[in-house]
């Protein structure tokens, strides 16, 4: 009977196949040791001259780092590890003996994993990252369905932009001129509400800056949400919320993962217990300057910034009420000081950055118009958009969170390249 990896234990002293790929191969005199990897998790599997055929015996020989196999044996428990359990083996089918393998044991530069990434993904570190990842997908869309949020895809290319085009990618389209590749879904999910009231989209977008810091792709993947009749406070609290729920579906699904990476989960632990912190921009800049920033009121934080922020925190840091001038048209405006406008970004502990923006965006028609004739954008592309604000409109909240970012802070992962499968980069396209 096939079986997985991951569910071994339900298997003990009985005879189970395994279908998979030789990790790493040692023997010791009469024994071969083999780890095995089916794509589910990792196990040792014992061949025994005496308790397999010659034939059998000399498979194993032949085999190679990577060769694919299905492997036959009775699941047995560690004698010093309870938690732990091995294959004792009894037969093996090769499926392919795979060639010298181009990553050896030894330290390879970031360059050389990058040209093998269709490789490297199989090593034990990255199989780890990806599974991160998927838990936290998994999370993101749990939590917003239980909040009654619908999921409401966006298109990828886009004939203007949400906040200019300084940073998008161009695209000739047929007979029409030219689009963009999205950096954002935000302006479609606004449409949306007025259909399902609260929504999200979740798809790759593209971002053409010519950044090469550790928190930067070309291309990674979003998830905007939206929501009617929220207003500032509540959508940060859903952020909150959502933050939460990622870091505890983490910890309960991924422990063998974070052992794999070395993960020290006790700050993730410890942010489950309290409230995130939120203080406003004003507040932000005059505290940074008592910690040693020359940041100047009206610039946005950088990454020292942000670090200096959250250093001794144990939870995440809203910054919110930001300056309108730095901001988008589409953010409303402070009613206690219409030179702020109600925004934040999120800052995540242990160096993770901005893992969050959001903001109440402006449902007045005029002010609206306004602001697109202040940013000097042409109004003809905004007037769906200004459509919203005409008919029905309401108070209306939303956010963004980076899918890779949040890898990145779960996994304890250094850059932002590991926690995306195949990385898009300023100077990096293959594979």
């Amino acid at each position: 009977m096939r079986t997985y990896i991951h569910e071994i234990d339900k298997y003990i002293d009985h005879e189970v196949t395994l279908k998979g790929w030789l990790v790493n191969k040692r023997s010791s005199g009469k024994i071969i040791f083999l780890e095995i990897r089916d794509g589910s998790g990792f196990i040792q599997a014992i061949i025994t001259q005496d308790g397999v055929s010659k034939q059998i015996w000399e498979l194993a020989n032949t085999l190679t780092q990577e060769s694919s196999l299905i492997i036959t044996g009775i699941v047995s428990q560690h004698p010093k590890k309870p938690s732990v359990f091995e294959l004792q083996v009894s037969t093996i089918q090769i499926i392919n003996i795979a060639q010298e393998y181009p990553i050896s044991k030894k330290e390879h530069g970031p360059d050389f994993l990058l040209n093998e990434r269709h490789l490297w993904l199989r090593s034990k570190r990255q199989w780890a990252i990806l599974k991160v990842r998927d838990v936290v997908e998994t999370a993101i869309h749990q939590y917003l369905h239980e909040q009654f949020f619908v999921r409401t895809d966006s298109p990828i290319l886009t004939p203007n932009a949400c906040e200019g085009t300084t940073t998008l990618f161009p695209v000739p389209y047929f007979n029409l001129g030219e689009v963009y590749l999205a950096q954002t879904g935000q302006l479609y999910i606004e449409a949306a509400i007025g259909s399902v009231g609260r929504c999200y989209d979740f798809g790759p977008v593209f971002r053409a800056e010519k950044s090469t810091t550790k928190r930067h792709l070309t291309e990674f993947w979003m998830m905007d949400a939206e929501a009617a009749f929220v207003e500032h406070e509540e959508n940060m609290q859903i952020q909150e919320e959502l933050v939460k729920a990622i870091a505890k579906q983490c910890l309960k699904k991924c422990q063998e993962e974070f052992a794999i990476l070395e993960r020290d989960t006790t700050p993730l632990e410890k942010m489950l217990t309290q409230s995130f912190r939120r203080v406003t921009y004003e507040e932000a800049i005059p505290l940074l300057h008592s910690l040693g920033s020359d940041i100047k009121f009206g610039e946005d934080l950088g990454n020292d910034d942000e670090r200096l922020l959250t250093k001794e925190s144990e939870v995440p840091v809203f910054i919110h009420k930001w300056p309108k001038t730095i901001k988008p048209f589409y953010m409303k405006r402070d009613p206690e000081n219409t030179d702020l406008v109600l925004n934040n970004d999120l800052i995540g502990i242990e160096g993770a950055g901005e893992i969050v923006g959001g903001s109440q965006r402006e449902d007045d028609y005029e002010i609206l118009l306004g602001r697109i004739r202040e940013e000097g954008l042409p109004e003809k592309d905004y007037a769906w958009y200004l459509d919203l604000r005409k008919y029905g409109s309401v108070a209306h909240s939303g956010f963004g969170i980076g899918v890779e970012r949040m890898v990145r802070w779960m996994s304890g992962t250094e850059h932002i390249r590991e926690c995306i499968p195949f990385p898009r980069l300023v100077n990096r396209m293959r594979p």
